[in-house]
């Protein structure tokens, strides 16, 4: 499987999706223009990443310090393919890094976990 990398912008997040590392890399600012369509490409090659038969330990590393409220949907359809892929075998950890003092990103990070339990969710200050 062909590794996914989109550079930062000013509206959109730098997205690393790495298959040999097994890492889902998401960090810094997302608003885009058409949220839909920004992210398709990314949870299209996340489905099918997932859809493969190896059993793996897969890292979710979401550094994003600011998102809207449709980002915050695309989020969610995310972790809802990374808690089908658990519940179907493999084993993802998420990792939700946060600045101290963006109160904002550590609350999302905990509406998150909450709402997807079943994933091995971890608060992390940076």
């Amino acid at each position: 499987m062909e590794n996914l990398h989109i550079e930062a912008t000013k509206y959109t997040p730098e997205i690393d999706l790495n298959a040999e590392k097994n890492m889902l890399h998401f960090s810094g600012k997302s608003y885009p223009e058409n949220t839909f369509d920004f992210y398709q490409p990314i949870i299209a090659w996340i489905s099918a990443y997932f859809q493969e038969e190896t059993k793996r330990e897969t890292v979710v590393e979401m550094d994003i310090i600011y998102f809207n409220s449709s980002s915050s949907k695309l989020f969610f359809d995310l972790f809802d393919i990374l808690e089908e892929a658990r519940q179907n075998g493999q084993k993802i950890t998420v990792h939700w890094l946060y600045d101290a003092e963006n109160e904002n990103a550590l609350e999302a990070g905990e509406d998150f976990k909450e709402d997807f339990e079943s994933l091995d969710f971890e608060l992390i200050e940076k």
